[in-house]
């Protein structure tokens, strides 16, 4: 009997730092591709500080010609919360970042999404036509705790009216690291998925010390130049892999060409 074909990621074990409501997806398309997929979530989604900041602006979304959604998480958190107290205004448009906001904008019946089709970021968002000519236009956020002032800032440079609704923030979640030190003491992670630098420095803090000298070892995959510096200044010692964006599919191509290029096992 011929032996089942290997995948492109065959005896590859994948360390996946995303919340844990996210991993699920990207570790799939690992295991997929014959990969393992370990689940250490560095990020934990909580609800914002100031639940009636954001409640006051949902009140008034008529106010505004513009909804933007930074990410999956600020889409789900605002959407809920929305969706709870009220229809969105017809007259709304509605924007946001990366292809998983926009699907996650479909789940909730949401179309003719603004969301650009090649890099994932708020300078390809920026680059859209569509906003191109804002002058005028009162503009909400939606967003995370601390989230990047670029794109409001652009905005407002524009000529149009920006404000900000923090629906979620990140925290640092309790998690045991015994079993993942056990596998890194032997070997055991081949690579490492980071997708902020949030989660790169509260990944580099949960593992302490011993860790960290495994951690600066491991080849890592970011989805940002920002991310990439973080990892220089924290030592690592090959060169971050940047993902040409931040979809699970391009994470995982960048593992698999990563894998390729190394001697056959």
């Amino acid at each position: 009997m011929d032996a089942p074909e290997k995948g492109p990621l065959d005896q590859t074990t994948v360390l996946v730092t995303r919340p844990a409501p996210q991993a699920d997806a990207l570790a799939a398309i690992i295991e997929r591709c014959g990969g393992e997929a370990v689940r250490f979530p560095v990020l934990e989604i909580l609800d914002p500080e100031d639940s009636d900041a954001l409640l006051r602006i949902v009140d008034r979304l008529e106010d505004f010609d513009l909804a933007v959604f930074i990410s999956p998480n600020a889409v789900n958190k605002a959407m809920n919360v929305i969706r709870s107290h009220r229809p969105l205004p017809a007259r709304l448009k509605l924007a946001c970042v990366g292809r998983g906001s926009a699907r996650e904008l479909g789940h909730f019946g949401c179309e003719n999404v603004i969301a650009p089709a090649g890099k994932f970021d708020s300078e390809a968002l920026l680059g859209m036509p569509a906003l191109a000519q804002v002058a005028g236009w009162h503009i909400v956020i939606f967003r995370g705790d601390g989230g990047r002032e670029v794109l409001g800032e652009t905005l407002h440079r524009r000529g149009a009216h920006v404000e900000y609704a923090e629906c979620y923030r990140r925290g640092m979640p309790r998690v045991d690291t015994a079993p993942l030190m056990r596998r890194w003491a032997r070997g055991g992670i081949d690579i490492v998925i980071v997708t902020s630098t949030q989660a790169l420095r509260n990944l580099y803090d949960l593992v302490g010390k011993l860790g960290q000298q495994w951690l600066v070892k491991t080849p890592v995959v970011v989805v940002s130049e920002r991310t990439a510096a973080a990892c220089r200044e924290l030592g690592f010692k090959t060169e971050p892999l940047v993902a040409a964006q931040a979809s699970d599919e391009a994470i995982v191509e960048t593992i698999k060409a990563w894998r390729a290029a190394q001697k056959p096992l």
